[in-house]
């Protein structure tokens, strides 16, 4: 008897090992998937939270197209100034990165910024006197016309709320003019938001020196 006693002592102490283990391994394997839920969680809020911003600033940002003047020279326009500002609630856009689309359908130029072609303000003379439009076909200039918070300068021409730019085209160099009823189209896209919107036809004669064209 006494041998079988202490044959049952040693099984019970050799399961209540198994048990042991069974029962660690549990915990460490709830551990482990407890860290990888909890990583797992993180990397998606952080996820979320950048995608949340991203999507923001797309629908947020974007640049206005506010007005749009031609100059004439002869019986074409040769000079454009298309005065754009951000949106309303719209994030700080650079205008260094910014892309202007213009068509005549016929021929569509897409330009970049020029920093050689920045003014702080618009000549005394007139906005077409300013000496911002020694362009290329693919190059826009800057002309600041309302900048408070100076935030628009040479190197860096980021624009915010309240500030007026106007962005200046060499008609001559990009379509060699525009002659009277012609339909112009064109985009000016922010790295970030949505585009603003070019669209006008150019009038039936020309009668002026200046005209407003959107």
């Amino acid at each position: 008897m006494k041998k079988r006693w202490i044959s049952r002592r040693k099984n019970i102490g050799a399961i209540g090992i198994g048990t042991m283990i069974v029962f660690i391994a549990m915990v460490l394997v709830a551990g482990i998937a407890a860290s990888v839920l909890i990583q797992t969680s993180s990397k998606l809020q952080r996820q979320a939270m950048t995608t949340g911003q991203q999507t923001t600033g797309e629908v947020a940002t974007g640049v206005e197209v506010y007005n749009v003047e031609g100059h004439v020279d002869g019986s074409t326009i040769d000079k454009l100034a298309i005065i754009v500002r951000a949106r309303a609630g719209s994030n700080p856009i650079d205008l260094s990165t910014t892309v202007l689309q213009l068509s005549n359908s016929t021929i569509k130029c897409v330009l970049s910024y020029d920093s050689s072609q920045f003014a702080t303000s618009p000549s005394s003379s007139g906005l077409f006197s300013t000496d911002v439009f020694n362009l290329t076909a693919s190059e826009f200039g800057i002309i600041v016309l309302e900048d408070a918070d100076g935030s628009c300068q040479n190197t860096s021409p980021v624009i915010n709320h309240g500030d007026k730019i106007a962005l200046t085209v060499n008609v001559s160099a990009a379509f060699g003019g525009l002659p009277v009823r012609t339909y112009v189209w064109g985009q000016v896209m922010p790295e970030e938001g949505a585009p603003g919107i070019i669209s006008f036809t150019t009038p039936a004669s020309y009668v002026y020196d200046v005209y407003q064209l959107q």
